[in-house]
């Protein structure tokens, strides 16, 4: 992991770049307690990231976002992947209908 919101001075956001060996599991865990949303964008490879023990395939360019509340855990395919992790205080402004959503963008 290379944390880069100290580097960037970040304020708010917190920037991580995730390198993922073959095979490798992260911990399932949630932000409940620090409040943080987050988006994983995978830039290398592919992997399937579990929400609320829901299975979402990630390929290259693929982003996702996830509410705090949400359990989320990175497994990783047979080969190395490549996030970047940037996660922010939730926005009083969200809303709470909102669960997790993907998007993808090639470029």
């Amino acid at each position: 992991m290379h944390f880069l919101g100290g580097p960037l001075e970040c304020r708010n956001v917190g920037i991580t770049i995730v390198r993922c060996e073959p095979g490798w599991r992260s911990e399932p865990h949630d932000h409940r307690e620090d409040g943080h949303e987050e988006v994983y964008v995978l830039i290398e490879g592919e992997a399937t990231v579990v929400v609320d023990d829901e299975e979402v395939e990630m390929g290259l360019g693929d982003a996702i976002w996830i509410s705090p509340e949400s359990t989320r855990q990175i497994t990783n395919s047979d080969e190395e992947s490549v996030f970047v992790l940037v996660s922010a205080p939730v926005s009083l402004e969200m809303d709470s209908s909102l669960r997790w959503v993907t998007d993808a963008f090639l470029g």
